[in-house]
């Protein structure tokens, strides 16, 4: 029995989204490579050389996801994950065989550049496949598997740490070697996996396109009515965007409505890295030790942390399509600032290491699970899906470029800026975060239309004529109506066929 064409078109989402436990992993396992004592000893890096380990990884996302743009709409989707992929591979088999830390600084940095493809381009892929009813739910799946990544990392790192002598390379080039699988497995079979529709059509392949929606929307039915319906609106918008093409980057920033949806993407992802999900965690490992959690004991704790995340990961696939994407994004907001109020108020009232207040100490582990659990469960999954699926076809893939090249920069400063705010002025960096996910929550209640459920073809409209401050919008009004009217037209036109 064939699946049923919303299972298929989240089953190939899953597949896809091996990129994001890519990025998962290596999130999760680099802590751990660096703190290892074989690693130490066979390096013995300095304070600087320790950061840039981890710094030249999201210098090679950032330059990945500028040469996505481009490569999605030159060489497809498919290719431009094998791509990401294989080069991948390539920095992994460099961080996993390195003998000096040049080596390992030319892995991390094509492993980067391997990231940012794949964070780029698996959301649009994700995106441009599925029925506008499970877009979220299919697109969310990028946050899950880093998630899923995450959680592996933890478990991992904490086998090969237990699991290793300090004088065994092993300790670290096991958890490196390992994330090359997935990577392996995504580069050799995503080319048995459809192409986009929409950049079939876009390519003057309308025949290979029709066939695609058809084996995406109705078992390869290609006189269905809602393929019928859906390829004839791609194909009027695509025919209206090639008469407005956008012929550079450029365009992004004349056009009106194209800037609008650009301002809105690269805002969702540098807020998401306001949020302090970095800062949040900087005081746990000494918090820990308080209570007397040390060792291979923390690893253990923060791969609680990684179920809390993967669980709230997964509610947001079950949920999103039924709450949208406005109103979770600002409740989320709204959430992160609370735990982010309560945060600061314990560490005012008892400071790490002054005192002996296990009470407090556990109370300050509760909240970084508490908002662990609202991060994951709305600002996170949403930075993806939301990028993905508000521009058109001519301005997708350099649109969720640059909205993919400002997480990776707001990352990185982020990640240089914690340390020494912290040193400077302790817990008060915090007060930035709640000021921060406060302003958020007001900037997408005020600027951010719903976009759940909508055709991508239906979001040029949206975006061209709805009023810029959201609010006064009469939903009513901006109801999607033109591919339900499509398909009873096409059921109109089929009736007679069907009872002669």
């Amino acid at each position: 029995m064939a699946l049923p064409p919303k299972w298929y078109q989240f089953l190939v989402g899953v597949f896809a989204s091996l990129g994001s436990v890519l990025f998962g992993y290596d999130l999760g396992v680099i802590a751990q490579v660096i703190a290892s004592p074989s690693f130490l000893t066979k390096f013995n890096p300095s304070s600087n050389e320790t950061a840039a380990v981890v710094s030249v990884f999201t210098g090679g996302a950032f330059i990945g996801a500028a040469v996505a743009g481009p490569a999605g709409d030159y060489l497809g989707r498919r290719w431009t994950i094998m791509s990401g992929a294989l080069v991948f591979c390539l920095g992994g088999g460099l961080q996993t065989g390195a003998q000096t830390l040049g080596y390992l600084y030319a892995g991390r940095s094509l492993a980067g550049v391997g990231v940012g493809i794949l964070c780029m381009i698996v959301p649009l892929y994700q995106a441009e496949l599925s029925h506008p009813s499970i877009r979220g739910r299919v697109t969310a799946l990028q946050q899950f598997m880093l998630g899923v990544g995450a959680l592996a990392a933890g478990w991992i790192s904490y086998g090969t740490y237990v699991g290793f002598a300090d004088t065994n390379d092993g300790q670290w080039r096991t958890s490196l070697g390992i994330q090359v699988i997935p990577a392996v497995f995504l580069a050799a079979l995503i080319l048995l996996f459809p192409e986009s529709p929409r950049w079939l059509i876009d390519h003057d392949r309308p025949d290979a396109g029709l066939k695609t929606l058809a084996m995406l929307h109705a078992h390869g039915d290609t006189t269905d009515a809602w393929v019928q319906a859906e390829f004839e609106q791609i194909q009027e918008a695509i025919t209206y965007e090639h008469e407005h093409e956008a012929k550079s980057y450029a365009e992004l920033f004349r056009d009106r409505s194209c800037f609008r949806r650009l301002f809105l993407a690269c805002a969702l992802q540098a807020s998401i890295q306001m949020t302090g999900v970095s800062a949040i965690q900087y005081y746990s490992v000494s918090i820990y030790g308080l209570m007397g959690i040390k060792g291979d004991e923390t690893l253990k704790y923060q791969a609680i942390s990684s179920v809390i995340a993967l669980v709230a990961q997964f509610l947001c696939i079950l949920l999103i399509d039924r709450f949208g994407r406005r109103w979770p994004l600002i409740c989320g907001n709204l959430g992160n600032c609370v735990t982010f109020i309560i945060a600061t108020i314990l560490l005012a009232l008892y400071p790490p290491g002054a005192n002996n207040n296990k009470a407090a100490a556990w109370g300050f582990i509760v909240v970084t699970w508490t908002y662990n659990f609202s991060f994951s469960a709305t600002c996170g999954p949403l930075s993806w899906i939301i990028p993905a699926e508000i521009f058109d076809t001519k301005t997708r893939s350099k649109g969720v470029s640059i909205a993919t090249m400002t997480s990776f920069a707001f990352n990185t400063m982020i990640g240089q800026v914690t340390d020494p705010a912290m040193k400077a002025v302790g817990y008060r960096y915090y007060y930035l975060f709640v000021i921060c996910n406060f302003t958020n929550a007001l900037f997408f209640w005020a600027f951010l239309p719903e976009t759940a459920n909508r055709p991508l073809e239906e979001m040029n409209r949206l975006f061209t004529d709805a009023p810029l401050f959201v609010p006064t919008m009469d939903e009513r009004q901006w109801a999607t109506t033109d591919l339900e009217r499509r398909v009873e037209e096409v059921k109109a036109k089929q009736v007679p066929w069907n009872v002669g």
